[in-house]
């Protein structure tokens, strides 16, 4: 009896410390916008993640109306997912297709002449961070423990596509190493048979040279 209610504690700190380190990536970001130029933001992220991100404008010097800026989202290959103009907050969404670095940039309108800077807030989520919780228990009507426990299971199936998908990086960044380093000795066995190509042409060429002056 007591070793089975130590199990069941066991189980249950396990399901804890998961609850607690399963990856929900999520939190407050902020950038400080320059009067020229473009501050971007990026995050690695693999396939088939949702992401959502609110973001607001914020004036240094607190003016009326808020300046306004330009945003624009783009996938690992250059893909625009989102392009907002002339706008003081917004928010976007969207299912990564694409494994690799998404990158998310603003800029200030061009009619902005305030003395003050300005700031971007920017609440950025994946994953199970990104997920509408509340509208998940109304829908499934499940509640406390299951709605924790529901919880659980898509931290337990993001923490194994995560591993699928350093394993898959792993082997994409091994077959890359491995090709180089053959690529390498292959330039090695070339540059040292060049070497001795010309070297042998050199001593053949010396050789001649002093026999036709008859100095050997």
């Amino acid at each position: 009896m007591v070793g089975r209610e130590g199990a069941n504690v066991r189980w249950w700190w396990a399901v804890l410390l998961l609850l607690v380190c399963a990856p929900r990536r999520s939190g407050a970001i902020w950038l400080n916008l320059p009067a020229t130029g473009t501050k971007c933001v990026s995050d690695e992220i693999h396939n088939n993640v949702v992401v959502l991100a609110d973001y607001v404008v914020i004036s240094d010097d607190h003016v009326h109306p808020t300046p306004t800026i330009s945003a624009k989202v783009t996938s690992p290959y250059g893909n625009t997912l989102y392009r907002q103009e002339n706008i003081t907050h917004g928010q976007f969404a969207f299912t990564t297709t694409e494994a690799g670095s998404y990158l998310a940039c603003f800029w200030v309108d061009g009619n902005y002449s305030g003395t003050g800077g300005l700031s971007i807030n920017m609440e950025w989520k994946i994953g199970i961070a990104a997920k509408d919780w509340e509208s998940v228990a109304r829908k499934e009507k499940i509640e406390g423990v299951e709605l924790e426990l529901r919880k659980l299971e898509e931290a337990v199936e993001t923490v194994h596509e995560n591993l699928i998908y350093l394993k898959t990086r792993e082997a994409e960044m091994r077959t890359t190493n491995e090709a180089t380093n053959y690529r390498v000795a292959l330039f090695s066995l070339m540059s040292l048979t060049i070497c001795i190509i010309v070297s042998t042409l050199q001593i053949l060429y010396l050789k001649r040279y002093f026999q036709k002056k008859k100095l050997i």
